[in-house]
């Protein structure tokens, strides 16, 4: 009897072992994207941060063990506008000498229509975290998957918008947040 009890706690380990091994995802960097979209002077711009770090554990059969977490790095800011960039890393808007990290955490996700998802989370820009709901896809496609989405926040929400930065006559409040990940099994 004691043999079949290990067997079967023994296989029952296996099985879990294997659905979180499938439920964890690497990001790969090199295909993976982190873009935002602002509106400056009534015409939108886009901008990326280039070095983020995404932990991503998501299966869509088992929803209530998924987590993102998402470190990105404020310095790393390209809108391919010198002037602007140095804006966005100054003082009154990122203040990334100060903060040079904004953080994302996501672990209550619910499932959508046609592979549709929206997760909940918290961000911090800035030492002032809020509330931020994601809408994404998660698509495997043979020897990994794509997480794509959007979210929307107001920058003077979090504080990015100091001094001038807080009229919103020249730099619209709304930001739309986009991301394309690409994900290895990990």
């Amino acid at each position: 009897m004691n043999s079949f009890i290990a067997r079967f706690f023994a296989a029952a380990a296996l099985v879990v072992l294997g659905v979180a091994v499938a439920a964890t995802w690497k990001t790969d960097p090199k295909q993976s994207k982190l873009t935002f979209v602002g509106t400056q002077a009534g015409a939108e711009f886009e901008g990326a941060f280039e070095k983020f770090t995404a932990d991503i554990r998501f299966d869509p059969k088992d929803l209530a063990s998924g987590k993102f977490d998402v470190t990105i790095d404020t310095k790393s800011v390209n809108t391919k506008d010198k002037e602007r960039d140095g804006i966005l890393r100054g003082p009154d808007l990122f203040a990334a000498d100060k903060w040079p990290t904004a953080h994302y955490v996501a672990d209550k996700f619910t499932a959508g229509s046609d592979g549709e998802f929206m997760g909940a989370g918290k961000l911090t820009i800035r030492d002032v975290t809020r509330d931020v709901t994601i809408d994404f896809t998660h698509q495997v496609d043979g020897s990994g998957a794509w997480l794509k989405g959007s979210a929307r926040l107001k920058r003077l929400d979090f504080g990015v918008g100091q001094g001038e930065w807080k009229d919103t006559q020249w730099v619209n409040n709304d930001v739309r947040v986009k991301f394309s990940l690409r994900l290895d099994p990990g």
